[in-house]
C-alpha cells in the first residue's frame, strides 16, 4: 500500500519585529549624601550638628518684639520658650559639699546635747529598755529622705500645697529645662506651692522645691528658671538635708533648754512674790552653779554659744554656692534681675516705713553676723564673672 501524502503546511515566515520600548527618563542626579556627623569625644555628651553658614541662615527676630510696638506688646527679654531637649543625665546627680559637711560638724555639739536629754528621759521613764528611744530617734534622721514623711513636713509644717494643673503648666517647662542642663531626673524632686505674696522659693527636706505664688505668677520663665536652678543647687549640694538633719537633731536640746528657762522665770516670778530676799538667795546659789558648770564642760558649752554665727556664715557660703549653680547653667543674667528687684523691693518699703515716721530696718553688726543669707550687693559681685561671660 502506498503511504498517503503528508499534509502541507505554510512556511514560517520571519518572526514579527518587537514594538521598541518606550523611552526612558533620563536619570535624574542623585541626592547629595547626608552630612556625617563627627563622634562625640564623650558618649555622654550629644553630637555636635553642622551649621549652615552665616550668609545662609535666616536673620534673627527680636525678642523683645517689633521695634515700632508698644511696651506692651513686646516680650520680657527673659521670657523664654523651652522645647524638648535630650537629656543626658549624671552618673551622680547629688552629693553633700565642704558646706553640707561643714552643717552637720557644727551642729555635732547640739545632737551630743540632744542625745543626752533623750537618753536621761528614757532611762528615767523606762529604766530597763532606756536604749531603745535613744536608737529610735536617732534612726528618725531617716524620715528627711522618706518620700511620704517629707509630704506631711511640706503640707502640715511648712504650709505648702500641691500645684494646680494650671500652676504644673507654668512650672514643668521651666523645671524640665533646668534638670535638663544639670543632668538631674527632675522627677526625683516635688514641685509645691506656698500661698504667699513675697518673691522667694526653697529646698528642703530630701526632694521638696517650694515655689511662691507671687514668683509663679509675676515672674517670666527664664527668671522663674533661674530661682528653681538656684534651689536646685541646694539639693544637688547637699545643703536641703543637712540643714533640716542638723536642726531635727538639735531640737530636743532647745526644747529642753526653752524648759528649763520657763521653769527658771517662773520659780523667780513666785519667790519675788513671796520675798525678794528669797530671789535674791536663789540667784546666789544658782550663779556660782551655772558658772562651775560652765567651766567644767567648756568643750561643750564654748561651740554651742559660737555655733549660731559659725552656721549664719556656712549659710552664706551655700547661698553664694547655689547662686554660682544657677549661673554655670546659663541663668546668671536672670538671677541677677531677680535679685535686684528683690534689693528693689526691699529698700521701697524701707522708705515707706521711712515716710510713714517709723524707724528703718537697719541690722546691726551681730544680726548681720546671725544672717543666713549674703547682702544683696555681695551675691550680685559673684554673679559678674559669669555675667561678663555670657554678655
Amino acid at each position: 500500500m502506498s503511504n498517503p501524502p503528508r499534509p502541507q503546511y505554510p512556511k514560517a515566515g520571519p518572526p514579527p519585529a518587537r514594538p521598541a520600548p518606550p523611552p526612558y527618563p533620563e536619570q535624574e542626579a542623585a541626592p547629595p549624601p547626608p552630612p556625617e556627623y563627627p563622634a562625640p569625644t564623650d558618649p555622654k555628651e550629644p553630637p555636635s550638628y553642622p551649621t549652615a553658614p552665616a550668609a545662609e541662615r535666616p536673620p534673627p527676630q527680636d525678642a523683645y518684639g517689633p521695634s515700632d510696638a508698644p511696651p506692651e506688646a513686646r516680650r520680657h527679654p527673659h521670657e523664654m520658650a523651652f522645647a524638648p531637649r535630650r537629656i543626658h543625665l549624671k552618673d551622680q546627680q547629688r552629693g553633700a559639699d565642704a558646706t553640707a559637711f561643714g552643717t552637720l560638724l557644727l551642729h555635732l555639739p547640739a545632737f551630743l546635747c540632744s542625745l543626752a536629754v533623750v537618753a536621761g528621759v528614757s532611762y528615767l521613764l523606762l529604766p530597763e529598755v532606756g536604749w531603745v528611744p535613744a536608737v529610735l530617734w536617732i534612726a528618725s534622721g531617716a524620715l528627711a529622705f522618706h518620700r511620704p514623711t517629707e509630704g506631711f513636713f511640706a503640707r502640715h509644717v511648712l504650709g505648702f500645697r500641691y500645684p494646680t494643673l494650671h500652676e504644673r503648666d507654668r512650672l514643668a517647662p521651666a523645671w524640665q529645662e533646668v534638670t535638663a542642663r544639670a543632668g538631674v531626673d527632675g522627677r526625683a524632686y516635688e514641685l509645691w506651692i506656698e500661698e504667699s505674696e513675697e518673691l522667694n522659693a526653697y529646698a528642703t527636706a530630701g526632694h521638696i522645691v517650694g515655689v511662691t505664688r507671687f514668683s509663679l505668677d509675676h515672674l517670666p520663665s527664664g527668671q522663674l528658671a533661674a530661682v528653681l536652678a538656684h534651689e536646685l543647687g541646694h539639693h544637688t549640694g547637699g545643703h536641703a538635708w543637712s540643714s533640716l538633719l542638723g536642726y531635727w537633731y538639735a531640737l530636743p536640746g532647745r526644747l529642753a533648754w526653752a524648759a528649763l528657762c520657763v521653769v527658771t522665770r517662773l520659780v523667780i516670778l513666785v519667790t519675788s512674790r513671796i520675798s525678794p530676799a528669797v530671789t535674791s538667795l536663789l540667784c546666789l546659789v544658782a550663779f556660782p552653779l551655772l558658772l562651775f558648770l560652765t567651766l567644767s564642760v567648756w568643750y561643750l558649752v564654748l561651740p554651742l554659744l559660737i555655733a549660731p554665727y559659725l552656721l549664719a556664715a556656712v549659710g552664706r557660703r551655700a547661698e553664694l554656692r547655689a547662686d554660682r549653680h544657677a549661673a554655670a547653667l546659663g541663668f546668671a543674667p536672670m538671677l541677677s534681675e531677680v535679685l535686684s528687684t528683690m534689693h528693689t523691693s526691699e529698700r521701697a518699703v524701707e522708705a515707706a516705713a521711712l515716710q510713714a515716721g517709723e524707724q528703718g530696718h537697719h541690722p546691726g553688726f551681730v544680726a548681720g553676723l546671725l544672717s543666713t543669707h549674703p547682702a544683696y550687693h555681695t551675691r550680685l559681685h559673684h554673679l559678674e564673672p559669669y555675667l561678663r561671660l555670657q554678655g
